[in-house]
């Protein structure tokens, strides 16, 4: 069922046509570069892109060129020659168009598809909603937070306990074991 796939953080916001893929996290050289922390499995993702958002106004630039160091992105915009025309987007994220985004196999998921679904076991009552996606190395994690008694769950995302996942109605069903829901 669920499957390890391609992470994106979502904006959260009014606008849900921009997906996050990456933090600036500083200048790179004096020719208007910057380093790019990927919030994407797939670093290299980013040599597909040619339009990108810079930061909360989402500055529409085009990519001219990508590298790859230490895990991090190195991008040079077209729109920028120099340092200080990209200083002002230290810390600010990096946005694609919900369109731009790869496409998933079947009962593959992005994160931003799975938060904010809501969890129910397999005979109707409700658990709670999806606040987060913690990714380990042997299966990803659903958060899964009940508001009405103020209680934390965390399902592992494994084919054992989720049932069906149908993101279109934002439900996910679940059949926990004894002592996960209590």
């Amino acid at each position: 069922m669920p499957s390890r796939c391609p992470f994106y953080y979502y904006l959260v916001g009014e606008n849900m046509d921009y997906i996050k893929v990456g933090t600036i996290t500083n200048t790179h050289g004096v020719k208007g570069e910057v380093r790019v922390y990927p919030l994407t499995d797939d670093i290299n993702r980013f040599d597909s892109l040619e339009t990108v958002y810079l930061g909360d106004n989402k500055q529409k630039v085009k990519i001219e060129k990508v590298r790859y160091h230490k895990g991090l992105v190195i991008l040079k915009f077209k729109e920028f020659g120099n340092i200080n025309q990209v200083l002002k987007f230290k810390g600010e994220y990096i946005y694609i168009d919900k369109e731009d985004r790869v496409e998933l196999p079947e009962d593959h998921f992005f994160i931003f598809e799975i938060v904010d679904c809501i969890v129910y076991d397999t005979k109707g009552e409700k658990i709670g909603i999806v606040t987060d996606v913690l990714q380990y190395s042997s299966n990803d994690v659903y958060v899964v937070k009940d508001h009405e008694r103020n209680k934390e769950y965390l399902i592992p995302a494994v084919k054992e306990f989720i049932v069906d996942i149908d993101i279109n109605n934002k439900k996910i069903i679940i059949d926990p074991i004894e002592g996960m829901i209590e």
